[in-house]
């Protein structure tokens, strides 16, 4: 039979064998995670600048780019992620509202 204080090693090693498998698994998951957050972040700048580069930057997709990266300094990415993403679609419906609307002019009733 062991006796009491390695006993006590032993569970003290086991504690810290799981604390230290339980570190490598979420440290390559919060980087995936940021990296992908920030390839969000990146295309929906991208969106963002080409949508005000023909007249179509919509009213909201600032403040999303915004909360996104607020909530990826307080380590949310899966939220921030989720926002850039919005702000991406955001900027590329307002590319193509732009373009949809360039030459159209005003409708016929106005001039009625």
């Amino acid at each position: 039979m062991m006796n009491k204080p390695s006993t006590v090693l032993a569970l003290a090693t086991l504690a810290l064998a799981l604390v230290g498998c339980a570190q490598q698994d979420t440290k390559p998951a919060a980087d995936a995670a940021a990296a992908d957050y920030r390839a969000a972040l990146a295309e929906a700048k991208a969106a963002r600048l080409q949508a005000a580069q023909v007249g179509g930057e919509w009213r909201d997709t600032g403040k999303l780019i915004q909360a996104a990266e607020k909530a990826a300094a307080e380590g949310d990415y899966a939220q921030a992620k989720s926002l850039a993403e919005k702000a991406a679609a955001q900027g590329h419906l307002g590319q193509e509202q732009a373009k949809g609307q360039t030459d159209v002019g005003n409708p016929a009733y106005l001039y009625q």
